[in-house]
């Protein structure tokens, strides 16, 4: 079935339930949803509804709803990516792609080899943008939140913050050249439910040392991503996918 979100929340004795034009379109429209068809529902409080149309209004739906109580698709770990802004339209393919692999929030990054800089009159539309890929990929892979986009940071910004998590990572090219990997496994190993972690990621030029010197100094981690070194677009996906491999495959077992 659909899933969609819905930005407040929901009680199962409701009735009636209204949605923006865009979204009824894809129901009625793409979808081709009549009476009688169901769809998930999510609200702002990752509650799952398994929602069945009764009436079709102009901008609402009549439903009756049933609490879904299929386990929550989230990872126990809250990941959070900074990304270096990247050239052409990469962070919306990472955007999606984190968002499936479970990540909790991105923040595009303004570092010293950003070759991309985004004006401060259209940097508002290319995170809503953003947003809506988050949105959607998160239906698609039926998730119960949506990963949160955040205003483009400074280095300076980005670690006024670094306290607020559980650890904080830095991808650095020069740790994978000299085989360090123990920072990162460690990590993963050792991570639990309700953890929070940051893990920080260049552009396509990396970072520089004056950049690694000044995380370092903030309490950022530099570590290596196993022996080879990865695009910009490929290491957070990595680290996506090896910490949700640890926290829901290998912890999940144990």
């Amino acid at each position: 079935m659909q899933r969609y979100f819905i930005d407040r929340d929901v009680n199962e004795s409701e009735s009636t339930i209204g949605f923006d034009k865009e979204t009824l379109h894809h129901m009625l429209r793409v979808m081709r949803m009549g009476i009688g068809s169901s769809f998930y529902l999510v609200d702002q409080s990752q509650q799952t509804f398994i929602a069945t149309i009764t009436q079709i209004h102009d901008q609402e739906l009549e439903v009756s709803l049933q609490v879904d109580k299929v386990k929550s698709a989230e990872m126990p770990v809250k990941v959070t990516i900074a990304v270096g802004l990247p050239k052409g339209d990469k962070l919306e393919w990472i955007t999606q792609k984190a968002t499936e692999l479970g990540a909790f929030s991105i923040i595009p990054l303004d570092t010293t080899r950003t070759m991309v800089k985004w004006k401060e009159d259209k940097s508002q539309k290319k995170i809503q943008r953003l947003q809506k890929i988050a949105k959607e990929a998160a239906e698609q892979s039926h998730r119960s939140l949506v990963p949160f986009v955040d205003q483009v940071h400074s280095l300076k910004d980005l670690c006024s913050k670094a306290s607020d998590y559980t650890a904080s990572l830095v991808a650095f090219e020069d740790s994978a050249r000299q085989g360090e990997t123990s920072h990162f496994a460690s990590l993963v190993s050792k991570v639990k439910s309700g953890d929070s972690i940051l893990m920080i990621f260049g552009p396509e030029g990396g970072f520089d040392q004056n950049e690694i010197d000044f995380l370092q100094s903030q309490g950022v981690v530099p570590c290596g991503l196993g022996p080879r070194i990865l695009r910009a677009e490929t290491a957070p996906l990595y680290a996506l996918s090896a910490i949700s491999y640890q926290t829901e495959l290998i912890n999940e077992r144990g």
